[in-house]
């Protein structure tokens, strides 16, 4: 292909509306906590992790290495819906990557004293009975294996991984790495035949020091190496060790994208030259192969790239993974300044006729599934994953792709690592549940963190959204079309303070204030400057109103604020109630306020609300909704996976919503259940319970509708579940 044909994925970047979704889609069908390989006899807090898997010949076993474990766990999925524990295999040092071949693994570990004295070894794992046979010396540190098509070969790439405390992680740091090419018997590497191929001399960047990432064979036996921080790539034959052909992996140039960490997203930065450094990659043919552009040193093209064995540039996907992320609320504004999503993890894999690449976000936590039309690759759709998504293995056999998910928090006792199972079927994907559409440039309308809703009091299915601190110099409120699926945010507009965008709010509540506009309630942090108010702002945003909390209420007040508005009454009867989410100081214990306030008189009152007891974490409120003569609340724990217990919907009826003055004894209301919303979480999309449920409305026609607020991604999957429950048992 000619320089006249090179694709530059411009064309999907600046697409006025995504493509439609093919008859077939993969979905989510199971989620497994690594945790639960653990060892009866080790700590549940022990930290664990699934990063390269592996499958077995027969599709039914996966196998991943745990660095953080030092060792290799295994998960039994001869039933896909339902994995199953395996148990793990402790192994001496720190497992880098697995292969599989025929009936055995084999694990890369590295075992190096330090980054000047660098070694590792092969370990050959029975699948059958999990144990270590043999043991291959590399003579330096390992980081990705790869088992050839026919079975004859295994190649190690050597990286020797640079310090990056030393002199600012510059390289050159010797010593060299290398790629390492073994013969292959019965599935276990012959440790005399090994083959030693020197990568130094070969890149612009550093040639002394080349720190190979991953390799990949095609069915030539040829194996392409990735050397990340120094830009390049080689391909080698796997019969004679020979370097065939080596080429710099290039620049990029990007406009329209966000490069700053600011509580804000906007695609209005650029960034010239970025190296793509490229980390890890996978053929598409015998003449193809694409990387995933991860960047790690000085670069970070935020792209996937297709090339030519020769080094030709045939495809580049430029700011169209930035795009997608960013429109189905996945794009990580904390951490976008360098990498953007951060393409790390690759596979590709024909289903039937049809072969697609897979490509791992792992700042985004997405995977982003394209099909490969040995031209300009067609966008297909998101897949959910866990946080952190490195590695991928596809099982076409069974309609299978299997995620590991690296990032477990269990020290904040936030998210495990986890291996998600997805499944290739008719019908339409799933994911995401909601989705923005794009602006006249070809940009999403950003998002994430939605925390308060409500319903438009005369449109059926539109409703509005609030984001809350985490996009602290862009609070704003979106527009959603709920009548469509995925639900569609279809505007946003900025909360502004004299025309300029508002500052310290922490936006958890939204109601219709009847004239156009809207209340908002923001949740103060005293520790942070950030006030306890309600707003009242106008149809564009601008706020005309703004309303402290009380003397009697600051006096005793906490973090946990106020996180959910509602209207009840008209005109001069008009009320808002907001739910506090958490005891205050003068609340006794397992006791919240809801409490009132009349804008004609600028009367403030209150009841105090029961929660539910819980063995684990605290309990709180995140929603009000007033309708048809009920306040519905939804009540949560802090809690997420099999550990979440408490995410319900309580309604309290407004006759017996009776309430007293700050400075009296508050009464205690009566709540009566009206849904069990974890189930809902759990058919959502097939995946683990998230702790915060943030909205809940109900539109003119009945239908009831919640979301979840995904914390930006800081820390979380980034996945929203929006959710319509239909009509409400009237009788709750």
């Amino acid at each position: 292909m000619g320089r006249k044909a090179i694709i530059l994925g411009l064309l999907a970047s600046t697409a006025a509306v995504f493509p439609a979704h093919a008859d077939m889609a993969f979905n989510r069908i199971a989620t497994f906590p690594v945790a639960e390989n653990l060892p009866a006899e080790t700590d549940a807090a022990t930290e664990t992790s699934s990063e390269i898997i592996a499958r077995s010949a027969d599709g039914n076993t996966l196998i991943y290495s745990d660095s953080p474990l030092g060792g290799v766990g295994f998960v039994d999925i001869s039933d896909a819906n339902a994995p199953k524990a395996g148990g793990v295999l402790k192994l001496e040092g720190e497992p880098t990557s697995v292969g599989v071949a025929g009936q055995k693994a084999i694990a890369a570990v590295n075992t190096s004293e330090s980054y000047t004295s660098p070694s590792g070894n092969l370990v050959v794992i029975d699948m059958a009975t999990k144990t270590a046979e043999e043991s291959c010396e590399l003579g330096g540190q390992p980081d990705s294996v790869a088992v050839s098509n026919d079975g004859r070969f295994l190649a190690v790439a050597i990286e020797n991984e640079r310090d990056e405390d030393l002199n600012d992680g510059v390289i050159p740091q010797m010593p060299a790495g290398d790629l390492k090419i073994f013969n292959l018997t019965d599935g276990a590497p012959d440790c005399g035949s090994m083959k030693t191929v020197s990568l130094s001399g070969l890149a612009e960047i550093a040639p002394e020091d080349p720190e190979p990432e991953f390799v990949d064979f095609n069915e030539n036996g040829d194996i392409v190496v990735t050397l990340q921080e120094n830009n390049h790539i080689a391909v080698v034959s796997a019969e004679s060790g020979e370097v065939t052909s080596h080429f710099s992996a290039g620049q990029i140039n990007l406009e329209n994208i966000d490069t700053l960490d600011n509580g804000a997203i906007d695609f209005n930065q650029t960034a010239n030259a970025l190296k793509r450094e490229p980390d890890a990659v996978k053929w598409l043919d015998d003449d193809r192969f694409v990387t995933a552009n991860e960047g790690d040193y000085e670069g970070g093209s935020r792209s996937f790239t297709i090339f030519s064995k020769s080094g030709e540039v045939l495809f580049d996907s430029g700011k169209d993974l930035e795009f997608r992320a960013a429109a189905v609320g996945h794009y990580p504004d904390k951490r976008s300044d360098a990498k953007g999503t951060e393409p790390e993890g690759l596979e590709v894999a024909s289903f039937g006729d049809q072969r697609y690449i897979f490509v791992a976000l792992e700042r985004a936590s997405l995977v982003v599934v394209y099909r490969d039309t040995g031209a300009e690759p067609e966008f297909v759709q998101v897949l959910p994953s866990g946080i952190g998504p490195e590695g991928l293995v596809a099982i076409p056999e069974r309609n299978l792709l299997v995620t590991a998910n690296e990032t477990d928090l269990v020290e904040d006792g936030a998210a495990r690592s986890h291996v998600m199972v997805y499944e290739l079927t008719e019908g339409t994907p799933v994911y995401p549940t909601i989705e923005s559409a794009r602006d006249d440039n070809g940009a999403p309308l950003a998002w994430g963190a939605l925390s308060g809703l409500v319903a438009d009091r005369e449109k059926p299915g539109t409703l509005y959204a609030v984001s809350d601190s985490f996009y602290g110099n862009q609070p704003s409120i979106f527009t959603i079309d709920a009548n469509e699926k995925p639900a569609r945010i279809t505007a946003k507009a900025i909360v502004t303070r004299d025309g300029m965008a508002a500052q310290k709010l922490d936006l958890e509540g939204i109601a219709n204030d009847g004239e156009g506009g809207f209340w908002l309630a923001s949740e103060g942090r005293t520790d942070r400057l950030t006030p306890h108010a309600l707003f009242r702002i106008d149809a564009a945003g601008e706020i005309q109103d703004e309303i402290a909390l009380p003397a009697e209420l600051l006096a005793v007040e906490k973090r946990f604020g106020m996180e959910g508005v509602t209207v009840v009454g008209e005109g001069d009867d008009q009320m808002l109630v907001v739910a506090i989410q958490r005891e205050w100081g003068d609340d006794p214990k397992g006791q919240v306020k809801l409490v009132s306030y009349k804008p004609v008189s600028g009367e403030w009152a209150a009841v105090r609300y029961p929660l539910d007891a819980s063995e684990k974490g605290w309990v709180g409120l995140s929603e009000i909704t007033a309708h048809d003569g009920k306040l519905y609340i939804v009540e949560r724990d802090n809690q997420i996976g099999t550990s979440a217990k408490i995410k319900k919907l309580y309604s309290v009826s407004l006759e017996s919503f009776q309430t007293a003055s700050l400075d009296a004894d508050l009464p205690l209301v009566e709540k009566t259940l009206v849904r069990d919303l974890v189930p809902d979480m759990k058919a959502a999309t097939n995946g683990y319970v998230v702790d915060k449920i943030e909205g809940f409305a109900i539109d003119v026609e009945g239908t009831a509708y919640f979301v979840t607020d995904n914390d930006g991604v800081d820390d979380s999957s980034g996945e929203t579940i929006f959710v319509n429950l239909g009509k409400l048992d009237a009788t709750n």
